[in-house]
């Protein structure tokens, strides 16, 4: 079932985001939460069960959302320094990106956030049933941290690199002696 919700996850960005670059960064998040689920199953103590790949799932759609969140954030930071005029050089793309991800930051903290204090709780808890649903609560617990530092640090490195193939900084404007006046075109 794992393959075919990461194939159905991908397909469900590909339509969302109508751009295979989109939804492969998105998916870089999988491997990366799948770190600190597998962290987390380690430190426990937890053998890889059914629960164990239901909570693996469910945090594959997690991270997908967020993931479209913070390519969201971005996109819109770029769109709006470039409709200013404000791309003109490598710095001002730096700043583009830098305040697309750091609008996403609290909304992805307070998400978070939410996530943990819904799934604590459950990690306690010592009732019938409770192995299980511990089991279903751990890789989502440990794949938001390792997926939170992932798209805070290095989704912006990433969309950076994308779009710095696209990016043609305009050339100086050149005074009748041939030197540069200072100013971009």
């Amino acid at each position: 079932m794992v393959p075919i919700t990461i194939a159905l996850i991908f397909v469900l960005l590909y339509m969302n985001t109508r751009s295979m670059f989109k939804a492969t960064i998105v998916m870089l998040a999988v491997p990366f939460s799948a770190v600190g689920a597998i962290w987390l199953f380690y430190i426990l103590g937890y053998n890889v069960s059914i629960a164990a790949w239901v909570g693996m799932i469910a945090l594959l759609g997690l991270d997908a959302e967020t993931g479209v969140f913070m390519l969201l954030f971005l996109d819109l930071s770029y769109d709006e320094a470039k409709r200013r005029g404000q791309l003109t050089n490598d710095h001002e793309l730096n700043e583009a990106i830098v305040h697309g991800a750091v609008k996403r930051a609290r909304p992805k903290m307070m998400t978070v956030a939410a996530a943990f204090m819904g799934l604590l709780p459950i990690m306690w808890s010592t009732s019938a049933g409770a192995d299980v649903m511990k089991r279903i609560a751990a890789p989502m617990i440990g794949g938001l941290i390792t997926s939170f530092i992932m798209e805070l640090v290095v989704y912006p490195a990433i969309y950076k690199l994308w779009k710095r193939r696209h990016f043609q900084p305009a050339a100086p404007l050149l005074l009748p002696g041939g030197e540069p006046d200072g100013t971009l075109a």
